[in-house]
């Protein structure tokens, strides 16, 4: 076992920064020893000769002056010791830092703004390149290798190709986050191989107007600075496949977002039936999954944006999953949107998270694993972005109790303007603080009696619901006819729906202590064996 010697030295009283460090070092299997605040150069010299620990961490925060001269006397007295071998490592503020990466003692120097993963790399003892850490370049790898802190995803896209450049550079040497999601216009998305489909008008709406390989590998280059950030893309509302091998070969794509019945008919961004689209999210899912590439299926969270009851967003979240599986997905990223439908009360709402993720992680097995993705829901954010920057920080301090292996930041700006380089780079780092206090410790949220008993119930109503699906088909499940005719005659529907002729839109809910559930025509709350009831003999009916 390796150890570490930790010190405040000379008049430095502050003992939080090396205590941290330490914990950090208890973590990854060190066996450490804290000499305690203002240790004496000649203490802590003495120390090491007696123990002989493999690290020694000196840390100091009080002013860069005084710093000088300590680090000068400390030279001076590791040299006379004949201690040159030993490895010394230092931590304070950035000012401090500086000082000490000047004075030429210390193997390491890690100032206030340091990503802790670069402090965990070191404790692992990655290698480094060109001073720089060898940051893994796949998903698995970072999360691995950032654990037990999560992976940090952020969003960005801007109007022009040069404009979204310069801010990913800017985004990637600030180390603040390790996926960029690239944002693409709505012509991309929809015409990038028949541009001349495209409508001038669209150019840069919504994000960045890729318009070729070229463009896209030129953001990936961009991107490999500070912390080399992987880079996913939104998959696209037509021509997947292709699309998807694009984004493979050009920004190495972390992983593919693909929704089950979504860019369809049913929210109008494409001409195909639900049917064909579940065929064409299946067919894409089976070819990521040949090339061991991760798929997320953002299907859940559709229907609570359109006011469905979190019973019908449970049983999807598990649907998508298994569609992922039976499609030879082997790595699955399950997203969890909180805060929607927006009144939605954070105890409800993680009762809803906590059925999902344990109907989706019942799919485990040797060749299929999911990773947990948080993220705060887009439309809970208000336009002030003072208020908005706490609806940040409280929601992710909430996703925490679910252990995520993805804190995918959506930035506070985004109720106002969409996000700037600055902007995500604050958010980060807001989410970012919010991740380091969680984890020195939560209390167990989860443990709450009115939140275990929310999730039980919702997890005994989407498997009725899930039965009912079943039952329309051979393997209703997966049965693309099935999973549309259950979308047609109700059994899957949101309020949002009215007026839809490609769904029922007949379904009402209301919000009732931070849950949303269906009702009747009276406004009396409907379990889903009689929701279910009613819908079959409706169906019956007309049929």
């Amino acid at each position: 076992m390796k150890t570490i010697v930790a010190a405040a030295v000379g008049e430095c009283v502050h003992v939080a920064g090396p205590l941290n460090f330490l914990k950090l070092a208890e973590e990854q299997g060190y066996e450490t020893t804290f000499l305690g605040p203002a240790v004496s150069i000649e203490e802590l010299l003495g120390a090491v000769i007696e123990t002989d620990p493999d690290i020694v961490a000196v840390g100091y925060r009080l002013t860069p002056e005084t710093a000088r001269y300590l680090f000068m006397e400390l030279g001076q007295a590791i040299m006379e010791t004949g201690l040159e071998d030993k490895v010394f490592i230092f931590g304070g503020t950035d000012p401090v830092a500086k000082v000490a990466k000047e004075s030429g003692i210390f193997a390491e120097v890690f100032g206030g703004s340091t990503p802790i993963e670069e402090i965990v790399a070191f404790l692992k003892g990655k290698e480094r390149a060109k001073g720089e850490i060898s940051y893994p370049g796949s998903l698995k790898g970072r999360i691995e290798w950032k654990a037990p802190w999560p992976v940090i995803r952020h969003h960005f896209g801007l109007p022009t190709l040069e404009d979204t450049e310069a801010g990913i550079r800017k985004i990637s040497e600030a180390k603040v986050l390790d996926i960029i999601s690239l944002g693409l216009d709505q012509n991309a998305q929809e015409a990038f191989f028949q541009p001349e489909l495209g409508k001038k008008s669209q150019d840069g709406a919504g994000g960045v107007p890729v318009r070729s390989f070229e463009d896209f590998r030129s953001l990936f280059l961009v991107s490999r600075t500070g912390n080399y950030p992987l880079m996913r893309s939104y998959s696209g509302t037509k021509d997947l496949v292709p699309l998807a091998d694009v984004l493979h070969r050009s920004i190495n794509n972390a992983w593919s977002a693909i929704p089950l019945t979504w860019y369809s008919v049913l929210d109008g961004r494409g001409p195909r039936s639900v049917a064909e689209r579940v065929r064409e999210s299946q067919e894409v899912a089976r070819w990521h999954g040949e090339r061991d590439i991760p798929v997320e299926m953002n299907e859940s969270h559709h229907w609570s944006l359109r006011d469905a009851h979190d019973t019908i967003a449970v049983a999807m979240a598990y649907l998508a999953a298994y569609n992922a599986k039976e499609s030879g997905v082997k790595e699955y990223i399950a997203q969890y949107m909180w805060n929607t439908p927006p009144g939605t009360s954070f105890r409800m709402d993680l009762a809803k998270m906590l059925a999902k993720k344990e109907l989706i992680e019942s799919l485990h097995d040797e060749g299929f694993v999911t990773y947990r993705q948080v993220r705060t829901g887009l439309s809970s954010y208000p336009a002030d972005l003072d208020m908005a920057k706490g609806q940040l920080a409280s929601s992710t301090l909430l996703q925490m109790a679910l252990e995520p292996h993805i804190v995918h930041v959506v930035s506070f700006s985004e109720a106002d303007h969409a996000a700037t380089a600055d902007d995500v780079i604050e958010s980060c780092r807001i989410a970012g603080q919010v991740i380091r206090n969680a984890m020195l410790g939560l209390p167990d949220m989860t443990a709450d009696p009115l939140v275990q008993e929310r999730k039980e119930e919702l997890l005994r109503e989407a498997k009725i619901l899930l039965e009912a699906i079943n039952s329309l088909g051979q393997d209703g499940l997966i049965n693309p006819d099935a999973i549309s005719k259950a979308i047609e005659i109700g059994l899957l529907d949101a309020p949002h729906f009215k007026g839809n002729r490609f769904a029922r839109g007949e379904l009402k809910t209301r919000e009732v202590n931070g849950a949303y559930y269906a009702i009747d025509d009276n406004g009396k709350i409907l379990r889903e064996e009689e929701r279910i009831d009613r819908v079959f003999k409706k169906y019956l009916n007309r049929s």
